[in-house]
């Protein structure tokens, strides 16, 4: 399969071609075709920046809005922990006492940096609980070299969580093999596990799950009907055999009226 040869910058002076022709016409068609990209990027950097403001107007305008949610959230009981029981991703890395844990989650908030291209932060708001002294957890990412502090980026860190003595969660789950069923599409084992790893902060699923999809309407994940899904029990295959035993004995009998026919 041939290939297209690729083109080399002519240089009339030093060929000693200084008569008009096809490649001075190439020559100046592509100057000019590169004037118009130069254009089309100044004005798609423009238009970034104009987007970038339209994103900090609306969320200061969202902000007031959140607030009342968050405190109508707070009237409900397990509001939080039943919305990440119902995402399908987020549960994948709920083990059952996370569950437990979470239900002592009173507030979510996500805050994106004045720049919000350089970053986000993730604020879990707890009650006094039987595992951990913190009030507030956060985990923040740092994606560009504005939001990093000491020129590291990207990067992310992780509030040290005070574990009560024995309820280390961390530890217990990350050396007990899965006992739920649930099916886990992510590389992280836990929750907490998730929330303590900052290795690669760009590429964080779950953290873009919460910030770009759970926190923007966790309604619609708190309404989802709890509905598994089980599998085919003896019952329901009974019923299947049954009903293909119907469908011979009707084929038989059809078999049967026509070998009768065929006697008269």
């Amino acid at each position: 399969m041939s290939s297209v040869p690729k083109r080399q910058k002519l240089d009339a002076a030093a060929d000693g071609n200084t008569s008009a022709g096809p490649n001075e016409e190439e020559s100046d068609a592509l100057e000019q075709i590169d004037a118009c990209q130069n254009e089309i990027d100044a004005l798609n950097e423009k238009a970034s920046e104009e987007i970038l403001k339209v994103e900090q107007k609306y969320n200061k305008l969202r902000k007031p809005c959140y607030e009342k949610r968050s405190e109508l959230v707070k009237r409900i009981p397990n509001f939080w922990v039943t919305s990440f029981i119902n995402h399908p991703q987020v549960s994948g890395i709920l083990d059952e006492e996370e569950e437990e844990c979470l239900h002592a989650l009173n507030k979510l908030e996500v805050e994106e940096f004045e720049d919000i291209k350089s970053g986000y932060r993730i604020n879990f708001h707890f009650d006094e609980n039987p595992y951990f002294e913190n009030k507030i957890l956060t985990k923040e990412f740092h994606l560009n070299s504005a939001a990093s502090e000491n020129g590291d980026w990207p990067a992310s860190t992780s509030t040290p969580i005070e574990w009560k003595e024995g309820k280390n969660l961390l530890k217990q789950l990350l050396t007990k093999p899965y006992t739920n069923k649930k099916k886990r599409n992510s590389d992280y084992k836990t929750f907490f596990d998730w929330f303590s790893d900052n290795a690669d902060p760009v590429n964080d699923e779950i953290a873009e799950l919460i910030k770009d999809d759970l926190w923007p309407n966790p309604l619609q994940y708190y309404l989802v009907p709890d509905i598994e899904v089980e599998p085919e029990d003896e019952d329901e295959l009974d019923d299947n055999e049954e009903e293909a035993f119907e469908d011979d004995d009707g084929e038989d009998e059809g078999d049967d009226d026509l070998e009768d026919e065929d006697v008269k």
